[in-house]
Order: structure tokens, then C-alpha cells, then sequence
């Protein structure tokens, strides 16, 4: 469980802040929530205590970790399908897991897909969603700025 000031990682929304943890009634049921400040966009969201792990709300990364992430990007990205539609499916199924490194291998691909041939425009919305994450995080997770990483990783 959570305590109010935790940094988290929520997938597709990046790192938030657990503000308060309350107790609310929806349909009837009564349950507990993390009441979320997301650190970009200025949005806030109600995630239920007992289906967070389920859901993907995990810890951010350590600094440890931050650092291997960063190695991870410098590696050369997987092979991807050449079917736009199977691709687009298949990094939006990794965004949705939550995981970091799904997160980094996304925003791999998609930069060298747009270095060598282009992106379509859901592509392109889809690297900048994955982008914003990715850095929000490694940077919470550092202790850098979000424009000092991005210059560092060149993405």
C-alpha cells in the first residue's frame, strides 16, 4: 500500500503524486482510493487501493534503475512488425502494461521508425504520449530535469 507523498507510475499517464487516500461511495460500495496529482497536465485521478496493483499503479523507478533504463535506450531497438496496425497494437498493449522498459523499447522503435521511414499520425501522438512518460519518470526517478534528460538521450 501507498502513503500520501508517494511518487508513483501510473501507465499511459506517466508520475503522480498520491495526495490523499479517502474513502468514497460509488454504486453503493464503499472503498478506499488514492486520490492522484499527475506531475504533467495538471490532472488528478481517483485509483481504487484494492485493484491498483492490478491495473499497473506501481513505484517509481529507483535511481539504480533509472540508470539501466538509460542503457536500455542506448541499445539497438527490437525488430517490429511492418504492419502499421499490428505494431500500433502491440506498443499500445506495452504502454498499457506500465512497464519501464516496454515504455523505453516503445519510444526506441518509434524514433528509429520515424528516422528511417516516417510516422503515420497516431504513431506520432503515440511517441510523444510514450515520451512524456518515459522522461517524467526517469527524471523523478533521478532527480534531473525533464529537458536535461531528453538532451541527453537525444529522443
Amino acid at each position: 500500500m501507498f502513503q500520501v507523498g508517494d511518487q508513483v507510475s501510473y501507465p499511459m499517464h506517466g508520475v503522480g503524486v498520491i495526495e490523499a487516500i479517502e474513502e468514497r461511495t460509488v454504486l453503493g460500495v464503499v472503498a478506499h482510493y488514492y486520490v492522484l496529482r499527475f506531475l504533467i497536465g495538471k490532472m488528478t485521478a481517483l485509483v481504487p487501493v484494492e485493484g491498483a496493483e492490478r491495473i499497473g499503479l506501481r513505484a517509481v523507478i529507483s535511481a539504480e534503475e533509472c540508470d539501466r533504463v538509460l542503457s536500455f535506450l542506448k541499445q539497438a531497438p527490437a525488430q517490429e512488425s511492418e504492419n502499421w496496425n499490428k505494431r500500433y497494437r502491440e506498443n499500445y498493449e506495452k504502454l498499457r502494461g506500465g512497464d519501464i522498459y516496454d515504455v523505453a523499447d516503445v519510444v526506441k522503435c518509434l524514433c528509429r521508425r520515424d528516422e528511417t521511414k516516417g510516422l503515420s499520425a497516431g504513431e506520432r501522438k503515440m511517441l510523444s504520449g510514450a515520451r512524456q512518460v518515459l522522461l517524467a519518470e526517469l527524471a523523478a526517478a533521478s532527480g534531473r530535469d525533464v529537458e536535461e534528460l531528453f538532451l541527453s538521450i537525444g529522443m
